[in-house]
């Protein structure tokens, strides 16, 4: 019988949600405010685009440094 995994993995999922939904936003969060334009680079198979012409789109922005 696996009811008790299963619902112990939906209550820690449901546990997962609600601490997420009540942890507020990061300090520093622009929230209810628009994004600021996309600055930096490059650009790889486009050229420099900007909020308005990605509007509507579907964006995966990958963030990364050395260090």
């Amino acid at each position: 019988m696996h009811w008790p995994r299963r619902l112990l993995v939906v209550f820690a999922a449901l546990a997962l949600v609600a601490f997420a939904a009540t942890a507020g936003a990061p300090p520093g969060a622009r929230v209810g405010q628009p994004a600021p334009e996309i600055a930096g680079g490059p650009w790889i198979n486009s050229e420099a685009l900007t909020l308005e012409k990605l509007r509507g789109r579907v964006l995966l922005v990958e963030f990364w440094t050395y260090g």
